[in-house]
């Protein structure tokens, strides 16, 4: 006769079979069985996004239709809205009801005065939160907290030419003279004469913002007052690919039929707007993509859009459309004489991952981005095996009078990166510091000697 069961088997099968019916409910089941989100009433969007042209033309949309997808919705269209630039994204549930959600694109700026206005639930924007927006939106709490800030991708303003243009390096510095005006011949820059033709986003965009910030106000100028303006990147890009003498600053996604150059910054090697340069943000140019929300959401679309866009089926969206996404990979870096010996031993031996960690400004505090970065960075170690004795932390900053506490304060902020890593149970192989080496970025101003502080991740 067969034996009864005993009860540590009862368990098992106890345990096995809740275990299959959890796959079943979280695999086969949609979203919006496991989390359904309300439908529209009374004609109503569930939600708002306003802000950035840069995320509002097409990612922000892609974005959300995929979130209509993962949660079960059907019949997923756009309709134009009330204006240019304006959308509105329509799905329908199992039942029947209407998801409408409201998309404007004219500008970062609009998006934070919409926030505090109430007319929108979400603000994109293409660069970060300024001062006096956040003093303005004090009210809905901490803007600057990682509950509220939320970087959804990574972008590198390019700088376009007309492909015929010979040029195909410049300096951030001969960028600002460009689009200042002062530079006017592409003679003077070893291209063919010609009066040089600008082009350049209108001053609600946050692609513009991020332009004047890295570009125009290092050294106290402003844009020149002939340069042709534009809400639409596409529009621009296109106008400049049709200009033998044009030159325009686009995000990457928008190069479109235009060339793009190398930019160097400072005493930085010249760098083209490549996805591993701009995806570890060593890119003079690169900037972060954000969405903004008040720290303590009471719109539950809201919550859902942000939890989606840093998901993998998100960031494979961000992908999609052009961007760079946050996904950890490893990359081989080609070994250059002029790198220190250390350094170059790492590039021979081993690979870097494609993400650094940044800190707060004027602190060893990691920024919102890198909080996001650690558990990005510990699911690749966990997925490949190196935990254990194959990561290396090397540390940069900006020069200081004593070299030696250069290397000091870069080793400690490797080590910072090393305490987080440490309490998930990754034990490095080395944490270094390098000082001022390898710029990536100019140390004469505040903005360079952050992108200089950073922390790189090696992987044997």
């Amino acid at each position: 006769m067969p034996r009864a069961p005993s009860a540590a088997d009862r368990d098992l099968w106890s345990r096995t079979l809740s275990l299959l019916l959890l796959a079943f409910i979280c695999y086969a089941l949609p979203l919006s069985v496991l989390a359904a989100l309300p439908a529209s009433q009374n004609g109503q969007p569930v939600l708002r996004l306003q802000g950035s042209n840069t995320i509002g033309a097409k990612l922000g949309p892609d974005l959300i239709k995929g979130l209509f997808e993962a949660q079960g919705l059907h019949d997923i269209h756009s309709q134009p809205g009330a204006r240019e630039n304006e959308q509105r994204l329509i799905a329908r549930q199992a039942d029947g009801r209407l998801v409408m959600v409201e998309v404007a694109a004219h500008g970062s700026g609009t998006g934070f005065t919409a926030l505090k206005d109430g007319s929108a639930d979400l603000a994109a924007s293409s660069r970060p939160i300024k001062d006096g927006e956040v003093a303005s939106l004090d009210g809905l709490g901490n803007m600057r907290s990682p509950q509220a800030e939320q970087i959804i991708a990574i972008d590198g303003l390019a700088i376009i030419l007309h492909p015929s243009n010979p040029v195909g390096t410049l300096s951030v510095d001969q960028v600002a003279q460009l689009f200042s005006g002062e530079i006017g011949n592409w003679a003077a820059l070893g291209g063919k004469p010609g009066a040089v033709r600008l082009y350049a986003r209108d001053d609600n965009s946050g692609t513009y913002d991020t332009f004047k910030e890295l570009v125009l106000a290092p050294g106290g100028r402003t844009l020149a007052t002939a340069a042709q303006r534009f809400e639409s990147s596409n529009q621009l890009s296109d106008a400049v690919s049709g200009d033998p003498n044009g030159i325009g600053f686009i995000g990457l996604p928008y190069i479109r039929q235009a060339k793009a150059v190398a930019i160097a910054a400072g005493n930085s090697q010249p760098m083209p707007p490549s996805t591993t340069l701009i995806a570890t943000e060593d890119y003079p140019l690169s900037r972060r993509l954000f969405l903004y929300n008040q720290p303590q959401p009471d719109n539950p679309w809201a919550r859902a859009l942000i939890d989606f866009a840093h998901s993998p089926r998100g960031q494979a969206i961000v992908e999609r459309n052009g961007f760079i996404a946050q996904t950890v990979q490893a990359v081989k870096v080609a070994a250059d004489a002029r790198m220190p010996a250390d350094y170059r031993q790492l590039a021979e031996r081993a690979q870097r991952l494609s993400v650094n960690f940044r800190f707060q400004e004027g602190s060893a505090t990691l920024d919102n981005k890198a909080h996001r970065d650690l558990g990005r960075v510990l699911d690749y170690l966990k997925q490949h095996d190196k935990l254990q004795g194959k990561v290396v932390l090397v540390g940069f900053g900006d020069p200081k009078s004593d070299p030696q506490r250069a290397e000091l304060l870069s080793k400690l902020r490797a080590m910072a990166v090393r305490r987080e890593l440490a309490r998930q149970g990754v034990l490095p192989r080395d944490v270094t510091g390098l000082g001022d080496e390898l710029p990536v970025a100019a140390n004469s101003e505040d903005n360079g000697r952050i992108r200089n502080r950073r922390v790189e991740v090696w992987v044997y």
